[in-house]
């Protein structure tokens, strides 16, 4: 049990914005006409989210990150045809980054344009159909370190321990005892998980029934302090089975007081791209996701992919254990390379996707901009080399249990086998982007009474057999 007096501080510092939202509905919701409808999928290891007819959802999309802008040109960098473009590519989800330090400069006064401002981009995103992750982002856990975002200035504690920046190699100021101060000055201190949790509280109440909201992404890239002789494995496994699993659970509460219907999106540390599991232990609410990002460290640091490495193949073996003893859908938050015009690329593309396709039921890649390094597009707004790649089909709802999928891009085939359920309504949607058939495509639906018709991007199959009826769809140029 975690302690009571935590939601009796949060709960009378924010009585006036809950006085003000109506209660959200339950988690699952009996369906009258029929079995209660599920908040979850689960087909052998895997979780998928259900929508409200109970499919199995999946996600393709992009991070959305304006780092260079505060205070009244906040969010500049992104704009309403990022929104529409993302859409027109077939792209469902957008991982939305906002700063702590922006949204309450001082404690206690929190920047209400600065919330608006991400509720104009959550209307954007609903107007064309994408649903919206917030990501409370950190980078050097906040400005105090080399102006660097994140949590605010007035958080930070560093107890006096020297600070050097190092922008060769920013990740290596994460490891400097001053930074590591700070972040567990944060999970310990009693006025400063108050006050985190007293955010996280009011982002929900503000934004927490938007249509376009699918759920928060609690902390970007958790870090924490070392103890004496602790190697960074070591480390880790320490900060997430104590600290970041109490750190999670603290914060849900604090959501959970204003919003009980959206996703909760929790992250392991980064360890896990070394092909390290997480040691994190349950997260003790009805609708906690799983959201780790999928980065090689030799590619972050600018090298080409290696075929014959085994970075991706560890990064696989050691994901999936968590989510699938806790039954947490998974969505990675994060990954591609920092320049996408080496040699390798067309590869690591298509190796990647491929493996998320296995172990998860969704990604965001970082990130949807325009100009250098990780943006998707050129300056003139087209994908640069390679990122075609990402433009693929996938059912973004699917009426039963997907029991497998794949998507061949030199043949440009994709085929999904699924089995009906008594408790999904409508069809199962598969997206279909034009970019991939300019000129067409056929469909095929091997199983009992299965039809199809197409609207716009979207192959809807309606699938008329009894519950376990299998089938299959496949998709193919015309």
């Amino acid at each position: 049990m975690r302690p009571t007096s935590l939601r009796y501080v949060i709960t009378a510092a924010i009585a006036l914005l809950v006085a003000l939202i109506p209660a959200a509905p339950a988690v699952a919701h009996p369906d009258s006409h029929g079995p209660r409808t599920p908040d979850r999928v689960t087909v052998g290891d895997r979780t998928y989210i259900a929508d409200d007819r109970g499919r199995a959802t999946q996600w393709r999309g992009f991070n959305l990150a304006d780092k260079g802008h505060r205070g009244p040109e906040a969010f500049a960098d992104i704009q309403e045809r990022d929104l529409r473009d993302m859409s027109r590519r077939g792209f469902n989800l957008a991982r939305l980054v906002f700063f702590w330090d922006d949204l309450e400069p001082a404690p206690g006064h929190y920047d209400r344009a600065y919330l608006g401002k991400m509720r104009r981009i959550m209307d954007w995103a609903d107007r064309y159909g994408i649903k919206v992750m917030l990501d409370a982002h950190q980078d050097v856990y906040g400005p105090y370190f080399g102006g660097h975002r994140g949590a605010p200035a007035w958080t930070t504690r560093d107890d006096g321990l020297p600070y050097e920046r190092n922008p060769d190699d920013w990740f290596s100021e994460y490891f400097q005892p001053s930074v590591q101060a700070a972040f567990d000055h944060l999970y310990t201190d009693g006025d400063l998980r108050k006050a985190h949790a007293r955010m996280w509280t009011t982002v929900a109440a503000a934004l927490g029934r938007h249509p376009a909201l699918i759920g928060y992404d609690l902390m970007n890239e958790p870090f924490a302090k070392f103890r004496d002789g602790e190697d960074l494995p070591t480390a880790a496994a320490r900060f997430e089975s104590t600290q970041l699993t109490d750190l999670w659970n603290r914060l849900a509460d604090a959501v959970r007081l204003v919003d009980r219907r959206s996703w909760i999106f929790v992250e392991p540390t980064v360890i896990v791209g070394l092909g390290v599991p997480t040691a994190l232990g349950p997260i003790d609410d009805p609708r906690a996701a799983y959201a780790p990002h999928f980065y090689d460290t030799a590619m972050e640091g600018g090298a080409d992919y290696d075929p014959d490495g085994t970075f991706i193949e560890a990064y696989e073996a050691a994901i999936g254990d968590y989510p699938a003893r806790h039954r947490m859908p998974v969505i990675v938050g994060e990954w591609g390379p920092p320049d996408p015009t080496l040699p390798n690329m067309r590869t690591f593309f298509t190796r990647m996707t491929a493996a998320m396709d296995r172990f998860s039921t969704g990604w965001t890649n970082w990130q949807w901009c325009r100009g250098g390094g990780y943006c998707t597009l050129t300056a003139e707004g087209h994908l640069k080399p390679n990122h075609d790649l990402l433009v693929q089909p996938y059912a973004r709802a699917v009426a039963g249990n997907p029991t497998a999928y794949a998507y061949d891009a030199a043949t440009r085939t994709y085929r999904i086998t699924y089995t009906t359920r008594a408790d999904t309504r409508g069809p199962t949607e598969i997206t279909v982007p034009r970019d991939v058939y300019p000129h067409g495509y056929r469909v095929t639906v091997e199983g009992r009474k299965g039809s199809w018709h197409a609207h716009g991007q979207t192959v809807a199959v309606s699938a008329n057999g009894r519950p376990g009826t299998s089938y299959t769809v496949t998709i193919t140029p015309r």
